[in-house]
């Protein structure tokens, strides 16, 4: 998709408005890690497929709604699944309007334009299946 300059200000500006109207509703989805000491009967009877997503921003710092990209493979998932940024707001992960598919060799490049102001916890996630959580700060 071809966006131009002008959109894609527009395109960043609706898109930060709808993640933080779907964090103050409470009704964004986000993909929960396991309950430690919950027990999973069909999981421990079967071994599940390893999947992993690794997740390297550009910068560790950036102006507000500068461009930046966060790179990264994934492992245990099929070619072509769809990547998605999520953002922690106010102790909720929001799935934010930013997703790409992976390539054939299960890597990624994602282009990201924040406006919250401040240290923004980020994690992509596939699924049930997320990175570890990195940081970039938005001035």
């Amino acid at each position: 998709m071809i966006v131009s300059k002008r959109n894609s200000l527009r395109l960043a500006a609706v898109a930060t408005f709808s993640a933080l109207v779907l964090g103050a509703a409470g009704t964004a989805m986000a993909a929960a890690p396991a309950v430690p000491g919950a027990s999973a009967p069909a999981a421990s009877a079967v071994p599940a497929a390893s999947a992993g997503i690794t997740a390297k921003p550009s910068v560790t710092s950036v102006q507000a709604w500068r461009l930046f990209r966060v790179a990264g493979t994934t492992t245990g998932l099929k070619a072509g699944s769809a990547v998605t940024l999520q953002q922690k707001q106010h102790g909720t992960w929001v799935t934010l309007p930013a997703s790409v598919h992976t390539t054939r060799n299960g890597s990624y490049s994602l282009g990201v334009k924040l406006g919250i102001k401040g240290l923004n916890e980020l994690r992509i996630i596939s699924g049930n299946t997320a990175s570890p959580v990195f940081t970039v700060t938005v001035r």
